[in-house]
């Protein structure tokens, strides 16, 4: 299932600088969530499941790899179009070689969960910067299904040895945080389950995972739970049958285009096929509400998903309050956030970011630290960042080095900001931008962005 993706080498330092307005079209990669779980569902259904679209980024491939460990038939067809040969539930081969997840934490905890509750000890590992994310959150909850950890690193963490149980109880599991990644781990292994697992979250994370199982013929229901919560419920041991799925292009992706094109001066563009599930669009809603001119056009449904084509100009944008209730539908957007706020006037304040603590680097401080090194002023205060705007009168000075962390978000955020800062800007590593947008240099050059 190899397939060819062009990186820069680790440590290699890329820059932009100001140019002209970024005009066209462009579709950003598939959506990163989905592909994962297509590779996984497809791995838990007996027969063939065909993926178009599939998000061909270094995450993603390897959780195909896992999938092929354990038993699955992959193979490429061409660009973004891929088949799995699944096995089924309850029928998964136990891996020869430790699972390598290089960077993705999606896959990683996702992938505890279906090994969790299969009958097969695995172990996990991934790069320097996985190591350092906490497992604790998915482990526990396995553990109560009857699955058992058998090493770990300190805390929870990577490299981590799982023996999973062929029978999984069906347990009632209130996350502590809203992260799709608990939720999704848990009804993995509840797959497998004699019984009925349900899954309480305090506030609703990306519904992904239940719309996919229903999608491949599991029997899942999810129903509001108090104020801003989900009480999703799955009955074990479906039969999954093959599905077809399209993946549409991913939010989080286009993220920076986006945001590329409102704080451009002159910018004029098309971002097509993104998707636009409520609980994904977060970023969206805070840029409107920042006076971004964004205009949704062609609205579609695409694989049970619905998307929309976005045409974006360059805007005068101001700062706002953005509420901690919102994170959950924008959690990986906070980083292009910032650098959007930093050209907007007066200050933006961004509430309740606890999570971006513990993502591929402690994001808060990671973009605090970017920011400074642009020129612009912001603070912490808890899990609150503020971010003081310098608008386009101002303007942002840049010229400085953004430290990455082997962080991709990071990467691409200050190489966005770049595009309209005075001296532009420069990142330190640019390698990890293969893990999520492998063709994001060459997508935003094709708009009009100068790199170096």
């Amino acid at each position: 299932m190899a397939v060819s993706i062009s990186i820069s080498p680790p440590g290699a330092a890329l820059s932009t600088a100001p140019g002209g307005p970024l005009k066209g079209r462009l579709r950003p990669p598939g959506d990163k969530s989905i592909s994962h779980r297509a590779f996984i569902l497809g791995l838990l259904t007996v027969g063939r499941t065909e993926i178009r679209g599939l998000l061909e980024g270094e995450d993603v491939l390897h959780t195909g790899a896992a999938c092929r460990a354990l038993g699955a038939r992959i193979e490429r067809l061409g660009e973004g179009f891929w088949q799995v040969d699944g096995i089924g539930i309850g029928t998964l081969l136990e891996p020869r070689e430790t699972l390598d997840f290089g960077n993705a934490g999606t896959g990683v905890r996702l992938m505890m969960g279906v090994v969790g509750g299969h009958g097969i000890t695995a172990a996990f590992d991934g790069d320097a910067s996985l190591r350092k994310r906490p497992m604790r959150r998915v482990l526990d909850p396995l553990v109560l299904m009857g699955a058992q950890v058998l090493s770990q690193d300190e805390g929870g963490r990577c490299p981590i040895r799982l023996k999973g149980t062929p029978e999984p109880l069906p347990i009632e599991y209130r996350t502590k945080v809203a992260s799709a990644q608990i939720k999704s781990a848990v009804l993995l292994a509840g797959l497998n389950s004699p019984g009925r697992t349900v899954v309480i979250e305090p506030q609703a994370s990306r519904d992904h995972t239940e719309k996919m199982l229903a999608h491949f013929g599991a029997t899942v229901a999810s129903e509001p739970f108090e104020a801003h919560g989900r009480r999703i419920t799955l009955e074990g041991r479906p039969a999954l049958h093959p599905a077809e799925i399209k993946v549409p292009a991913d939010p989080s992706s286009a993220a920076f285009p986006l945001v590329a094109a409102l704080i451009v001066p002159g910018s004029d563009i098309v971002i097509e096929g993104m998707m636009m599930n409520p609980l994904r669009v977060g970023l969206l809603q805070t840029l409107l509400e920042m006076g971004a001119q964004i205009e949704l056009i062609n609205q579609r449904d695409e694989g049970g998903e619905s998307v929309a084509d976005l045409h974006v100009r360059a805007s005068d944008l101001r700062g706002v309050d953005v509420p901690a209730e919102r994170a959950p539908a924008m959690i990986d957007e906070y980083p292009i956030l910032a650098v959007a706020a930093a050209f907007a006037t007066g200050e933006t304040r961004m509430r309740g970011l606890s999570e971006l603590r513990v993502k591929e680097s402690d994001r808060l401080v990671a973009v605090a630290d970017g920011l400074a090194a642009a020129g612009v002023e912001s603070i912490i205060e808890g899990d609150d960042l503020i971010v003081a705007g310098r608008g386009h009168d101002r303007g942002v000075p840049g010229g400085g080095v953004a430290v990455t962390h082997l962080d991709h978000r990071i990467a691409m955020s200050f190489l966005c900001l770049g595009l309209a800062a005075k001296r532009g800007m420069a990142i330190d590593d640019a390698a990890m931008i293969a893990t999520s947008f492998p063709t994001f240099q060459a997508a935003l050059a094709g708009l009009g962005a100068h790199f170096s």
